[in-house]
């Protein structure tokens, strides 16, 4: 999974078709928890981007998108979100695979 670098890149990369922004933290458990299959995911939805991004990094961005809980995706396509998948809950993989294929 690519890892954002910097607002401007958020900016670009939701323009494009498909993008998923997996926002998360390196002290967070359930963040921690997902880690083994999201490479799965990954394969399985290999039609869509997965960004992931560091809340605490990108702490202003979290405030802007109302992201307050991690992990948690949003979706966008061609610069509109499309979805979006959060809450401070621990996700498993048939509710992120359902998520995906909700939009």
């Amino acid at each position: 999974m690519k890892i954002l670098q910097s607002v401007e890149q958020f900016n670009e990369l939701k323009e494009g078709s498909r993008t998923v922004f997996v926002f998360s933290a390196g002290w967070c458990p359930d963040c921690r928890f997902i880690e083994p299959f999201m490479p799965v995911i990954e394969a399985k939805y290999h039609n869509y981007q997965f960004i992931l991004v560091d809340r605490d990094q990108f702490i202003d961005l979290c405030v802007e998108l109302d992201v307050f809980g991690i992990p948690s995706f949003i979706m966008y396509e061609n610069g509109q979100e499309v979805n979006r998948f959060v809450s401070k809950d621990r996700k498993t993989q048939q509710e992120i695979e359902e998520f995906l294929e909700a939009k």
